[in-house]
């Protein structure tokens, strides 16, 4: 089965956490042993070895370098200038991961069609295919980053992270887009980019929703009706959402999976019964709400800051979404659901939006 993951920070865990990623997993967690320094370390889930063993033909890979405040344990700068230089560091990666045959970077609709014909065909000598996005937009020091950084490839941008942005509210955050956000949403538009609404706060949720007139999807995403936290989305946002042709990518951090998870307190020995079965829930409240399965995808968000403590239980690795997909089929979901939801709704939202 093909999978497109459309959340991954790759480049975060290849420079902040010094992961060559080309090792398997169980190489970089035996590197990294004893090591403390970082939340994650020695229980990290991705590498390329297992992205392709799994199927994981696409994903959309993220820059990230914020200035927000209050400032988080990795990619948070003190200026514009700063978090701008990190994002080319992290973008001379990529290249050096294309230039050693690891990635392949997709940015229009026949770049798509002929990486999907070539992974199909040899799935195991084929680059993974990686979407470029901006998780967070505090790095753009002006307007004219931008267009520089969709010269590059970027093709999806999220305004928001944590806190309060240059761009944007994070979600822990109550208020509507500064002037220069709503500047930064016509922007976009102009360049056909796809927004992504993950991590905004709600005013600026519905704000975004109302003003963007292009395609709009939430990469890493599950609902509040589960687990009520303002980081999920709420019934009437996935409607919105619904409405404007969105995917949504469930998200593997397990405190959006199950209610109760303390991030840095709660262990699987306290809360066991955290599982993937329940992540399964939150692709069904999403099918139930749009009375079918063509808005839901994977943003897994693996590696975004946290391992496997902090993942359902039954997931050791990024290989185990293999497993989701049976926990998903025990439900009652066909084989057609299961390929759209493992890839077919991204895919098709690309290929409307290209």
């Amino acid at each position: 089965m093909l999978f497109f993951d459309a959340h991954l920070d790759l480049s975060l865990n290849a420079l902040a956490y010094n992961r060559d990623l080309r090792c398997s997993v169980a190489e970089i967690r035996q590197a990294e042993h004893g090591m403390t320094d970082l939340k994650g370390r020695g229980r990290g889930t991705v590498a390329f070895p297992e992205m392709r063993s799994t199927g994981i033909g696409l994903c959309v890979a993220t820059q990230i370098a914020g200035c927000m405040k209050p400032p988080g344990p990795v990619a948070a700068w003190n200026s514009p200038q700063q978090a701008w230089a990190s994002t080319r560091g992290q973008i001379a990666w990529y290249q050096a991961m294309e230039d050693d045959g690891q990635l392949r970077q997709i940015r229009d609709g026949d770049a798509l069609e002929t990486h999907l014909t070539q992974w199909e065909h040899d799935p195991q000598n084929t680059p993974i295919g990686y979407l470029l996005s901006l998780e967070g937009a505090d790095s753009l020091r002006t307007l004219d980053d931008l267009h520089t950084s969709h010269q590059e490839g970027l093709r999806a941008l999220g305004p928001a992270h944590y806190g309060i942005g240059r761009y944007a509210l994070g979600h822990d955050c109550d208020g509507p887009l500064p002037a220069i956000g709503v500047e930064l949403l016509k922007e976009m538009d102009q360049l056909d980019m796809i927004l992504d609404v993950t991590h905004l706060s709600e005013p600026s949720f519905w704000q975004a929703i109302d003003l963007y007139q292009g395609p709009i999807w939430a990469s890493h995403h599950n609902c509040r009706a589960l687990v009520d936290d303002p980081r999920q989305l709420s019934d009437e946002q996935i409607l919105a959402l619904i409405q404007r042709n969105a995917v949504i990518g469930v998200a593997f951090d397990v405190w959006m999976v199950v209610p109760g998870w303390q991030r840095g307190l709660t262990t699987h020995e306290d809360l066991p019964s955290a599982h993937l079965t329940d992540l399964a829930r939150h692709v069904d409240h999403i099918c139930q709400l749009a009375g079918n399965c063509r808005h839901v995808g994977i943003g897994t968000d693996l590696d975004g800051g946290y391992g496997n403590e902090q993942t359902p239980a039954d997931l050791d690795t990024i290989s185990d979404l293999t497993n989701f997909m049976k926990r998903l089929q025990d439900a009652g979901y066909g084989q057609s659901d299961l390929d759209a939801i493992s890839h077919g709704n991204f895919l098709q939202f690309l290929r409307t939006a290209w």
